[in-house]
């Protein structure tokens, strides 16, 4: 099987490649070539921007694939890119949604892809996903484009320390947190329930859908049976950590009064309890399990920084802001 991902090295894509390769997928990743270390071995690289796309036809004009993912597409106009760039040019176009985009808050705690609504009012970043969806599925019905659209939860791996609030570009910020006995802030009382999925195990129900013809014009979202409260996942990643954290629990409206953009974060997604049926992706993948725990998985991400030393950078801006925030909360209460 000729398979194209657009991206294909980011935290959740890196361990797609990976297993694509060994299940023996020919595979291709169209990008621009710049985290050639995640980049598995076996896979061909076609050096090019989608965000260009004249001269992303022009690169792609003479190639066909058997599926094309993008795994980049946030935006209905990327989308209409990839509509004009990959029609009549393969059998499956893989669209990557979020499960973000499912009804918030949801009318029943268990979502499942046929019966939850897509609506979030909070983050414009679901509402970009739930637009794509809809053109995709629009021109399925109009024209046969061959869209299978697949909605991730919070998948996380080697690269990635997952967590409501932390910091994106530098997430090491929040075990030398930790480790440094410092508080860390978990939104609410950390009894709501939420969904921690591994990139390798996302992988494994993910390449099941490759070529099959009946997820043409479905969705599916893949990801573990595990469900944790973020006290929970709090106190695996602590332990992980080897320190026992500090909770310091505040109020969803608390920390988006101070940071308005935690909005879509924490209202649009986190805060929400997020429990997902799987039936529909076991149905078509019967060896589809989400094995690995989270308190297993944050063990091999947090050993994963630890052998690169490089990688284990603080943001002391964030660090900053969550010690303002705190400051300011139990300013509150001493009042």
């Amino acid at each position: 099987m000729k398979v194209l991902f657009i991206g294909g090295t980011g935290v959740i894509s890196q361990a797609v490649s990976k297993l694509a390769i060994s299940r023996g997928v020919e595979l291709y990743l169209f990008n621009r070539g710049y985290r050639d270390e995640f980049v598995p071995e076996g896979a061909h690289v076609i050096q090019g921007d989608i965000r260009d796309p004249e001269s992303a036809a022009a690169v792609l004009a003479d190639k066909q694939f058997d599926v094309v993912v993008d795994w980049i597409s946030f935006t209905p106009e990327h989308v209409r890119v990839d509509i004009e760039l990959f029609r009549g040019k393969t059998k499956q176009f893989i669209f990557i949604s979020s499960a973000s985009a499912y009804q918030k808050p949801p009318q029943h705690y268990m979502i499942k892809e046929d019966t939850t609504p897509l609506d979030n009012p909070y983050w414009p970043y679901s509402q970009d996903k739930i637009a794509c969806e809809k053109l995709l599925l629009d021109e399925y019905a109009r024209s046969g484009f061959p869209v299978t659209i697949v909605r991730p939860s919070f998948t996380y791996g080697d690269t990635m320390i997952p967590a409501a609030l932390n910091s994106w570009n530098h997430p090491w910020s929040l075990i030398a947190r930790i480790r440094a006995g410092k508080p860390v802030i978990v939104h609410g009382d950390g009894s709501s329930l939420w969904t921690m999925t591994h990139n390798s195990d996302f992988a494994k129900g993910f390449i099941g859908l490759l070529g099959q013809k009946e997820t043409i014009g479905q969705a599916y979202h893949i990801t573990s049976d595990e469900v944790l409260t973020w006290n929970q996942i709090y106190e695996a990643i602590g332990a992980a950590a080897g320190t026992p954290p500090k909770l310091a629990h505040i109020s969803t409206s608390f920390l988006i009064s101070h940071d308005p953009e935690l909005e879509g974060g924490l209202l649009g997604d986190k805060s929400v309890t997020s429990v997902f049926d799987n039936s529909k992706i076991k149905a078509l993948v019967p060896d589809f399990e989400a094995s690995l725990s989270f308190a297993e998985g944050i063990k091999r991400t947090v050993a994963w920084f630890e052998a690169h030393p490089d990688r284990c950078t603080e943001d002391l801006e964030w660090n900053e802001q969550m010690d303002l925030i705190i400051a300011a909360h139990e300013s509150g209460f001493k009042r």
